[in-house]
């Protein structure tokens, strides 16, 4: 069978919240069905297996997520308002977040963790890639004589950790304010290694 792109888009539009709600172990084949509409093989016919419609739903996931982030980041010129979009984002789009099942990094790791070699690898890659634009984003902030000389690989991994320890909190406990309150320590911490 053909593989069809637009075939393809649908599969993975119709299934990523399901993956990201019920992980893959817990994602059957009936789902994928009933989720699309399409018969078991049409489904394969697309897509080598399960575990691929599953990296591709995650990536779909993460995109849901980042793609808003990044176009308003772009849209800064200083570091401190860059890092500051990036919280308010969560400020304002927790809501979409939690309704799509919650963070697809924090979901996606928890599940393919100890099992799924597939999943991690893109969890551990987009981990890094996020790591990595808050780095470049504090790194260039240093350069350019806005923030105080920090240690930026550490900052950056305390900010990933804060927001997505807050997301699954909040989320699980229905408590949003956790995660409210943990952006205004962020910002708080992020004012104090702006320079003078």
């Amino acid at each position: 069978m053909i593989r069809s792109e637009k075939t393809r888009q649908l599969i993975i539009e119709k299934t990523a919240s399901i993956f990201n709600k019920k992980g893959y172990t817990g994602t059957y084949l009936s789902d994928l069905t009933n989720a699309t509409g399409l018969t078991k093989g049409s489904i394969y016919g697309n897509f080598k297996d399960k575990n691929e419609v599953a990296v591709e739903a995650f990536k779909y996931n993460f995109k849901f997520q980042s793609e808003k982030i990044l176009q308003k980041i772009s849209n800064e010129n200083n570091a401190i308002d860059k890092l500051l979009v990036f919280l308010n984002h969560y400020r304002t789009a927790f809501r979409p977040i939690f309704k799509n099942g919650g963070c697809a990094i924090l979901n996606t790791a928890v599940d393919s963790d100890d099992g799924n070699d597939l999943l991690k690898n893109e969890v551990i890659k987009t981990i890094y890639n996020w790591h990595q634009r808050i780095v470049s984003i504090l790194t260039e902030g240093i350069e350019q004589n806005e923030l105080k000389n920090i240690h930026a690989e550490t900052f950056s991994y305390r900010m990933i950790a804060l927001v997505e320890g807050s997301i699954m909190l909040s989320k699980t406990l229905n408590k949003p304010e956790i995660l409210l309150n943990n952006i205004d320590f962020l910002e708080s911490e992020i004012h104090q290694i702006k320079k003078n």
